[in-house]
């Protein structure tokens, strides 16, 4: 059976682009800027978002290419006989899987905040009520699964359009749309009294901040968030790879994407930095910078209920894009691995993720007794782990070797599919970096993270 293919170059580069762009860039990215010390810390990450981030990128597309399949195939059609490449099969569609398992919970909160802000919900509200509104969320599960129902199926009936006609068409639309209004917020928060501090303090390199925070540390946040911006290593960019043709090379083609999830991510501190300098709010308050911090500027300023909802329309479509991307690579496991239909692999995986995303929902209330990680850590947690501090870079890992040994598919196969077609080459004098220095990178980032975890004060 003919593989189907995107209609264009830029459906390629929308698609993979919001298969990185999420919850990592908008929520993530100005959090960890705003406690790392701001635009010193920026550069930081820029320069290994372009060693780290992106010579992955080119393997994933390549592997995806190469062998016209999603990581359920790809392996066993690219290694050399007899070896056990394929093997990591699993632990790619694990990866998508679990990300899909909280990832859906999170969307339907985004929903659930964008209705809120809509119907005024925060108007008239202290600062208190406003925080404790998201605590009271977090106890009613009924509310919380039918808009991760929601999510999913709405995200499902995307895909089940086709390639072309819902996965390229809606997420192309999406995407814009999704640009054009961090653009609009962006030039309002800009515009706010007060907020050119918050300007400078993401703008303007203060390289004494990074000494303070410690340089190791601050290396190693930078280091961890060009990493898992990307979403590499579980075959989610590299389906992509497979639907498209050899007109254009893949490093210039990776490089477009890594230069719009950078845009977004960047974009997305020009809304927050300085609407909470603006209003004198912390902006490296974690996961309630989202769901208390944010809602608290808008009900404090002006028209604050239209650009609330606005913003959480736009996380919406942020969340959106990365699960239409992980389900059609979901689907596409499923293709591959059984021969059926698209129509079925859709049905039951749409009753698969309901399912599999239910033990996260219920972590915050009926199942909160469980805490993986001691008192105050809940299920999302262990799955965010399994996933961003294990199978990301193990499976990142995975690639590079699998690109660079020969025991693999070798550097020279590698080179031949991500050079073909017009574009960018990768270059040739990389081969060393990518053999030997970027997997120990890899591996540095996979022990600090359990370090982190576990052992630091």
């Amino acid at each position: 059976m003919k593989r189907e293919k995107l209609s264009s170059r830029l459906g390629f580069i929308l698609i993979s682009a919001g298969c990185a762009i999420g919850l990592g860039n908008v929520w993530r990215f100005p959090y960890v800027v705003g406690q790392y010390g701001g635009a010193a810390f920026v550069l930081i990450y820029l320069i290994f978002l372009l060693i780290l981030g992106l010579p992955i990128m080119v393997m994933e597309f390549a592997v995806g290419r190469a062998s016209q399949a999603s990581a359920a195939l790809s392996f066993d059609r690219l290694e050399p006989k007899g070896t056990k490449w394929h093997w990591y099969k699993w632990g790619a569609m694990a990866g998508n899987y679990l990300l899909m398992m909280f990832y859906t919970t999170i969307g339907g909160w985004l929903i659930i905040y964008a209705v809120k802000s809509a119907a005024g919900t925060f108007n008239g509200m202290t600062a208190e009520q406003v925080g404790a509104e998201f605590n009271t969320l977090l106890g009613k599960p009924g509310i919380m699964t039918v808009a991760m129902v929601v999510i999913v199926v709405v995200c499902f009936g995307i895909c089940s359009l086709g390639l072309k006609n819902g996965v390229e068409k809606i997420t192309k639309a999406m995407m814009l749309c999704l640009l054009c209004l961090m653009l609009i917020l962006a030039v309002r928060s800009m515009l706010l009294p007060g907020a050119s501090k918050g300007l400078s303090f993401y703008l303007l390199p203060d390289f004494k901040k990074l000494f303070s925070h410690g340089i190791g540390d601050v290396i190693f946040a930078a280091m961890g968030q060009a990493f898992f911006t990307l979403s590499l290593g579980i075959g989610a960019i590299a389906i992509f790879g497979s639907y498209i043709g050899k007109e254009r090379s893949l490093t210039g083609e990776a490089v477009w994407v890594t230069l719009l999830d950078t845009c977004v991510a960047i974009v997305a501190g020009l809304i927050i930095f300085p609407a909470c300098f603006s209003f004198g709010i912390d902006a490296d308050s974690g996961t309630s910078l989202l769901f208390k911090t944010l809602p608290n500027v808008f009900n404090t300023m002006s028209g604050g209920r239209l650009w609330g909802t606005l913003f959480f329309v736009f996380m919406v479509f942020a969340a959106m894009s990365t699960v239409i991307a992980v389900f059609e690579n979901i689907i596409s496991f499923a293709i591959d691995l059984t021969g059926c239909s698209r129509k079925k692999a859709i049905a039951v995986n749409l009753i698969v993720i309901i399912v599999l995303s239910m033990p996260c929902l219920l972590g915050f209330n009926v199942l909160s007794g469980f805490a993986p990680f001691g008192p105050g850590s809940v299920v999302l947690d262990l799955e965010d782990f399994i996933i961003s501090n294990n199978l990301l870079p193990l499976g990142s890992l995975v690639y590079l070797l699998f690109c660079t040994s020969k025991y693999g598919w070798g550097f020279k196969n590698f080179t031949a599919e991500a050079d073909s077609g017009s574009g960018l080459k990768f270059p040739k004098w990389a081969r060393f970096y990518v053999s030997y220095i970027l997997p120990v990178i890899v591996l540095i980032i996979f022990i600090q993270g359990y370090y982190n975890k576990f052992f630091a004060g």
